[in-house]
């Protein structure tokens, strides 16, 4: 798809109270936070989990940092290492981390200090239903979102599931952050939509940056 703004520098958009769209503010770092990416999944590859009603989740996933959210039979939650294998999540990279803490304060949340991150990736069909994001300890924490790849239709509701909801369109390098009075908004991603990027070809990856302890 093509991009009108690539040559834009980055800008704000205001999503709710407390939460803003950083447009492009990861364009410029998009290939060595790619290939930072790749060098996580090569020590903990992307795993399709399993919901606790178990359904299998359409997103493929993968962690690092100091813990790592997963799902299976027993439900939702952080913990320090893979299920699936046993092992530590690897550390977060520098790069990763700095990004989260420069948009995190970018957004009003210079207090910010993540401890996971989970990645995931999209193929063309995958989504993620509306949720909350409320296992974390500390809910006075944002949540960072970095998108790259393909584009895709974020969904940001109320706080309620069934409120309505702004759908907005998210492009490689685009961060959203929220927190404060909308830390606990519903929101989602709609189904991808087949394409071709040249960083990351058939896939969306989406960098959820997120103080679990």
């Amino acid at each position: 798809m093509l991009d009108l703004f690539s040559d834009e520098a980055p800008w704000q958009e205001p999503l709710a109270d407390g939460a803003a769209i950083l447009r492009r503010r990861a364009r410029d770092d998009a290939p060595a936070l790619m290939a930072a990416i790749l060098a996580v999944a090569q020590q903990n590859p992307f795993y399709h989990r399993v919901t606790p009603g178990g359904h299998r989740m359409s997103v493929a996933m993968t962690n690092c940092g100091d813990f790592g959210w997963s799902s299976d039979a027993r439900g939702y939650q952080y913990s320090e290492q893979d299920a699936e294998n046993g092992r530590k999540w690897p550390p977060m990279p520098p790069l990763l981390r700095q990004l989260a803490l420069d948009c995190a304060r970018e957004a009003g949340f210079p207090q910010f200090n993540p401890d996971a991150c989970l990645i995931n990736r999209y193929e063309p069909g995958a989504k993620l239903s509306l949720h909350q994001d409320k296992d974390e300890k500390d809910l006075r924490q944002p949540i960072v979102s970095v998108s790259l790849g393909l584009p895709a239709v974020f969904q940001f509701g109320g706080f309620a599931r069934g409120d309505a909801t702004q759908r907005v369109l998210l492009e490689h390098g685009d961060v959203v952050v929220w927190g404060g009075p909308s830390r606990l908004r519903y929101h989602g991603i709609l189904p991808l939509k087949p394409g071709d990027h040249p960083l990351t070809g058939a896939f969306r990856y989406n960098l959820t940056f997120r103080r679990a302890f």
